[in-house]
């Protein structure tokens, strides 16, 4: 089994360096495709420096069309989608492996766990988050979302939304197939929740699933949702 990891980035170039790092050790035989929207932090000239990567250019921004175009270029039997500041557990190829050792599979993602350990209130919410994750097996792109290639080709590419590109595409994978959520776990960044504050943000993650639920429009969703990376505030 030949896996490609495709990694959106814009902007990414404090985060990435561990990402690739974890991604290189959880799978020494992958290829790892960098889809780039636009960096102006130093995160393109450092993924062309390193000579496992392969960089592409996106000419249009958003994680929905880097992704599609990473997917493109890459090959093998698996894709797996990972945010440029997810780590990939040490035995996440085992663990994808025997998710995809059931033909009737055709995807599946990761558990999730933060880096940061304080509040108190974070490793609860990473624990509901991974319980609601089994129960309805779902998934968000944190999760770091796997995808056997010829699901892929029959599910379609990912919507060019700016929010929730990630529940659709799960949503059309599980038509496809079973979709396992192993318990494995990447480590994600709280960096979101620690600005806002968890219980608020928890509200806000709520309130924008219910209103994609009932139908309003992802565009408009995404005004609700403002990006939050300090570091892109500074200048490169």
């Amino acid at each position: 089994m030949t896996i490609s990891i495709v990694i959106p980035a814009l902007n990414e170039r404090e985060s990435l360096p561990a990402t690739a790092r974890a991604a290189r050790a959880a799978f020494p035989d992958a290829r790892i495709v960098v889809a780039d929207g636009g960096s102006a932090d130093g995160t393109r000239e450092w993924v062309v420096s390193q000579s496992d990567l392969q960089m592409i250019d996106c000419p249009v921004r958003g994680r929905g069309p880097q992704m599609n175009a990473g997917a493109a270029q890459a090959g093998g039997d698996v894709l797996l989608f990972l945010h440029a500041d997810c780590l990939l557990p040490a035995d996440a190829r085992r663990a994808v492996e025997a998710a995809l050792a059931d033909p009737r599979v055709v995807g599946g993602c990761f558990g999730v766990r933060f880096t940061e350990t304080r509040p108190r209130s974070l490793p609860f919410t990473a624990a509901l988050i991974n319980a609601q994750s089994r129960l309805r097996r779902h998934a968000t792109g944190d999760q770091g979302i796997f995808v056997r290639r010829g699901a892929w080709d029959q599910c379609g590419e990912y919507k060019l939304w700016p929010l929730f590109e990630d529940i659709d595409f799960v949503t059309r994978l599980k038509r496809v197939g079973d979709f396992r959520v192993v318990r494995e776990k990447v480590t994600i960044s709280a960096r979101r929740w620690l600005e806002f504050g968890v219980g608020r943000t928890s509200l806000l993650m709520v309130a924008l699933w219910i209103a994609y639920r009932l139908g309003v429009s992802p565009v408009r969703l995404k005004r609700w949702f403002s990006d939050i990376r300090p570091h892109l505030t500074r200048k490169p």
